[in-house]
C-alpha cells in the first residue's frame, strides 16, 4: 500500500494544475476523475496551463500517457493555449519524462522550479566553505545546545533538521539529546555527500540524510516532533514559503525552530567604525541577490504571519572568548573571500569599494586576535508551537 497518497487539484486564480504523490493505476479508469479535472482546467484558461509537477514521486507509463494524451491533443485543436510542466531537480526524472512533450510539441515546455528560485545559491553551496561551516557549527554549538530543550528538543523526538547543509548540527544533536529519528535535508548534493561521509567515518548509521528542495518537500505532513532549520530562513528570497513547509512537516503541538542572523549588528573593538560600516555593506549586499541576512529579529513576525504560537525569541552573541579567537578570525576571513570576492565582484563593485570592504573584515579579525581585543557575531534563535 502506498504511504504516499495520489493528489490531483486545480487552481483557476494561478491556472495551475497540480499533479502529486504515487500515481501508479493499472487502468486509465483509475484516474479518470483527474484526467476529466485536467480537461475542465483546459476549458477554463486561456494563455498559459502550469501543470505543476514538483511532489510527484511517481508515475508509470500508464498515467504519463493518459495525461500525455490530453495535453497534446489539446495542443492541436487549441492554438491559443500553453502548457509549462513545472518540475523540480530533487525529482529530476520529472524533468526527462516531461521532457519528452516539449520535443513532440513545441507549446509544451518544461521549467525547473527551483533553478532560479534561490538567488544566492551557488554562494552558500560552494565547497571551499565547508571547513569554516564546520567551524561556525561548533562556535554556534557552545550556546545552541544550552538553549534547544526551551524550543522543544529532548530525548526520544522524531525530529527533522532542513537545510541541513554538512550535518554536523544534526550530528552533535543525536550524540547530545538522542532523538529516535533523524531527517536531515538539504539541496546541495555535495554537502550531503560530504555529511553522509563524515557519519560513517564516526559510525553513525541512522542519521537520514536526503535531497530535497526546502520549500517543496517530498515529505509527509504531521510527522516530526521538532523542525529545525538554521541560518537558512535568510538565503531565500520567500522565507514564508520555506516557514510554510516547515509548518507543514511538523505535528500539531510540536516545534518549529529557526536561527537566523542580524549582520549589520556584528562589531569589534577595536576599530569599531570601519568594522561596522563593512556589515551595514553586508546586509545591502545580500539584499542585492534576495537574501536577508538582518531577518534574525524579524523572527517573531515570520513565525506569527506562517501561523505558529507560543514563540519564543532569544538571541546569542558567539565571541572571539568562546574558544580559539582563531576559530572566529578564519570564519571571517571566509566570509571576506566570498562577500567581497564572489558576491562584490558579481554585482560589478568597483576597486576602491572592494578595497574599502574587505578592510572591514580585516579590522574584525585584528579585533578577534588582539589580545584587549572584542569582536562578536550575533545570533537569533525563535521557535514556535504548531496548533494542534
Amino acid at each position: 500500500m502506498n504511504t504516499t497518497p495520489f493528489f490531483a487539484d486545480f487552481d483557476s486564480n494561478s491556472q495551475e494544475f497540480v499533479l502529486a504523490g504515487v500515481i501508479r493505476p493499472h487502468s486509465v479508469d483509475e484516474i479518470a476523475a483527474s484526467i476529466f479535472m485536467l480537461k475542465e482546467a483546459i476549458d477554463d484558461v486561456r494563455g498559459v496551463l502550469y501543470i505543476n509537477v514538483k511532489r510527484l514521486v511517481q508515475m508509470n507509463n500508464t498515467a504519463f500517457q493518459a495525461f500525455a494524451r490530453v495535453v497534446l491533443d489539446t495542443c492541436r485543436t487549441r492554438s491559443d493555449l500553453r502548457f509549462v510542466v513545472v518540475t523540480s531537480s530533487v525529482v529530476g526524472w520529472t524533468g526527462r519524462m516531461f521532457k519528452h512533450l516539449s520535443n513532440i510539441e513545441p507549446r509544451v515546455t518544461v521549467e525547473v522550479y527551483d533553478s532560479g528560485f534561490y538567488p544566492g545559491q551557488s554562494f552558500v553551496e560552494d565547497t571551499s566553505f565547508i571547513p569554516i561551516l564546520r567551524t561556525q557549527t561548533r562556535m554556534t554549538w557552545r550556546h545552541e545546545r544550552s538553549i534547544l530543550s526551551r524550543h522543544g528538543m529532548r530525548p526520544g523526538i522524531v525530529m527533522a533538521d532542513i537545510c541541513c547543509g554538512i550535518g554536523d548540527f544534526a550530528m552533535l544533536v543525536k550524540k547530545e539529546f538522542r532523538p529516535t529519528r533523524i531527517v536531515a535535508l538539504d539541496h546541495s548534493q555535495a554537502s550531503l555527500a560530504y555529511a553522509r561521509e563524515v557519519a560513517a567515518s564516526f559510525s553513525v548509521a541512522d542519521i537520514e540524510y536526503t535531497y530535497g528542495d526546502a520549500s517543496e518537500m517530498l515529505l509527509e505532513d504531521n510527522q516530526f516532533d521538532l523542525v529545525t532549520c538554521r541560518h537558512s530562513l535568510q538565503i531565500f528570497n520567500r522565507p514564508d514559503v520555506l516557514l510554510k513547509e516547515l509548518l507543514r512537516i511538523c505535528k500539531p503541538g510540536g516545534r518549529v525552530y529557526i536561527t537566523n542572523e542580524k549582520n549589520s549588528h556584528c562589531l569589534g573593538e577595536p576599530c569599531s567604525q570601519s568594522i561596522q560600516w563593512t556589515y551595514n555593506e553586508v546586509a545591502k549586499l545580500f539584499s542585492h541577490f534576495e537574501m536577508d541576512v538582518e531577518l534574525g529579529p524579524k523572527s517573531r513576525r515570520y513565525l506569527t504571519d506562517a501561523g505558529f504560537e507560543d514563540i519564543l525569541v532569544e538571541s546569542f552573541m558567539v565571541t572571539n572568548l568562546d574558544g580559539d579567537p582563531q576559530d572566529f578570525a578564519d570564519v571571517i576571513a571566509a566570509w571576506e573571500n566570498v562577500y567581497a570576492g564572489q558576491m562584490a565582484v558579481k554585482r560589478g563593485d568597483p576597486p576602491e569599494f572592494i578595497e574599502r570592504f574587505r578592510q572591514g573584515f580585516r579590522d574584525h579579525i585584528f579585533a578577534a586576535l588582539h589580545p584587549k581585543g572584542y569582536a562578536g557575531w550575533p545570533i537569533w534563535a525563535a521557535s514556535g508551537r504548531k496548533p494542534s
